[in-house]
């Protein structure tokens, strides 16, 4: 990854409806879209600009190319019920690392994955989760990632409408 050409910086509300269509375009290839592309981006990017506006929990960093937001990470910090053990009380949830395919395997991915780990160890996060695609997998065990044996998930229906 050349410096001058990849800029990597924290995301900000101005950025949203940009990270909106990247979201997009992201999801959208892996499974079949329920809505159109407008109707997508224009709740997403209003989602996103409240969360960047608030600045926590939610983070996000972007790296951009001559202006053109390439490859993006979002991180959720929860807090955690407090206890009297020496553990840390905040877990983060790290999802959307997407970088554009034409940009892959350049260490942008791992820039932004470094960024968003720092921000964790910043704010005492004791565990980061994450989903995976079966390509990200070997990106995030290079991290440091390990396959879990403690967490248990229970799926619910998929979403039909979105009049939720």
């Amino acid at each position: 990854m050349s410096g001058s050409e990849i800029e990597v910086r924290r995301a900000v509300p101005a950025d949203a409806a940009r990270l909106a269509r990247l979201r997009y375009e992201f999801r959208a290839a892996l499974d079949p879209a329920a809505e159109s592309e407008e109707q997508f981006a224009a709740r997403c990017a209003e989602w996103m600009r409240e969360r960047l506006a608030a600045g926590d929990p939610w983070h996000c960093w972007i790296a951009e190319r001559q202006g053109e937001i390439v490859a993006t990470i979002w991180v959720q910090v929860f807090d955690k019920l407090p206890n009297p053990v020496a553990e840390r009380e905040r877990h983060a949830y790290i999802t959307s690392l997407y970088v554009r395919p034409e940009l892959r395997d350049a260490g942008i991915g791992s820039a932004l994955l470094d960024q968003a780990i720092a921000a964790c160890e910043a704010r005492a996060v004791d565990a980061v989760l994450l989903w995976p695609t079966r390509r990200s997998r070997t990106l995030y065990e290079r991290h440091g990632f390990v396959v879990g044996t403690d967490l248990l998930e229970r799926r619910l229906a998929p979403v039909q409408g979105r009049d939720q």
